[in-house]
């Protein structure tokens, strides 16, 4: 029988700068191509609505290979149970036998998918922050935010999101974050995106949206947007002009992003070339390739590729130190 981790056992095994690290040598991994990532399998379901991605890879010469499964439920609140469930299955690459179930509920999923956001701050933000803003009131809008302390030195928030109610919750829970009191961040609300696009040069999109909620003429000189919502066919948070727009627009994966990320949206209506599109893994392992100065307007387009799946699996396996 294969060992199973529970999730309290699981989060035992992660330290949060490791973690970064992993995440952002796996990006360089990938660009290298390393990493062997077919494409995303996608399950979705309109009564109730829900969605459950399906990610799987490895590393070329590694020791273990990974499968992931999670799912977000929007209905489940009604049922008292949470939004989003998964589970991450690790394997032998030299005999296929199953070695570990990491029945980790989504956490590693949305941990990594934070890490992702401070991988990208670390080498896209404007060196200086004078405000963060953070759209949307899911627990990844609250993880974003957490895991961009040590990465940016700010001490201003703005939060907004579409039910004023979940905005003013979200901002409770966040002040109640010790990571955030230690930090020292002032957080508010935002009363529209333009109000806070007014405010913020470093913005991260975190919802499920499927029109666009930034708009280019929200965003100000020197501001980078990280968008992390568009992970399926048909969403959409960032409007397409705004990539045309940008001055650097960067994929964690070229492929996906323009399969069903914002870069999607972007490439089909002709505001950017994908062939002008950077790699994150290339931008991360070549800074010359990145943000050259703090008047230059950056966009991150992210959809969350296995090999994050692959280093976090890793660490909480406890495989590769």
């Amino acid at each position: 029988m294969p060992k199973i981790l529970t999730l309290h056992e699981i989060k035992n095994q992660i330290d949060v700068p490791k973690m970064i690290q992993a995440i952002e040598d796996g990006f360089v991994l990938y660009s290298e191509d390393k990493v062997v990532v077919p494409p995303v399998g996608f399950l979705n379901f309109q009564e109730p609505p829900g969605d459950v991605h399906i990610k799987y890879g490895y590393v070329k010469n590694d020791d273990v290979y990974v499968l992931k499964v999670a799912s977000g439920f929007s209905d489940n609140e009604k049922l008292g149970v949470p939004f989003a469930d998964g589970v991450i299955l690790v394997f032998s690459q030299k005999t296929g036998h199953l070695e570990l179930i990491l029945h980790d509920e989504c956490w590693l999923t949305d941990m990594r998918t934070a890490a992702a956001g401070a991988v990208v701050a670390r080498h896209l933000a404007p060196r200086n922050v004078s405000g963060i803003g953070i759209i949307g009131t899911g627990g990844q809008a609250r993880m974003q935010l957490e895991l961009l302390k040590g990465i940016v030195d700010c001490q201003q928030c703005f939060v907004w999101g579409r039910d004023a109610g979940k905005v003013t919750k979200t901002i409770s829970d966040l002040r109640e974050n010790l990571t955030i009191q230690d930090w020292g961040l002032q957080i508010e609300a935002a009363g529209s995106v333009d109000e806070l696009a007014t405010k913020c040069n470093l913005i991260v999109t975190t919802t499920s949206a499927k029109e666009e909620l930034v708009l280019a003429d929200h965003i100000q000189e020197g501001t980078h947007i990280t968008a992390m919502g568009s992970d399926d066919h048909g969403k959409q948070e960032l409007e397409a002009a705004l990539l045309g727009k940008a001055d650097l627009v960067v994929a964690d994966s070229i492929s996906q992003c323009v399969d069903h990320g914002e870069c999607f949206h972007a490439v089909k209506d002709g505001s950017v070339d994908e062939e002008s599109i950077l790699e994150l893994g290339n931008v991360i392992k070549e800074p010359m390739l990145g943000r050259s100065n703090d008047k230059e307007i950056t966009v991150a387009d992210l959809t969350g590729i296995a090999i994050q799946d692959i280093q976090i699996a890793k660490m909480a396996s406890g495989i590769g130190g």
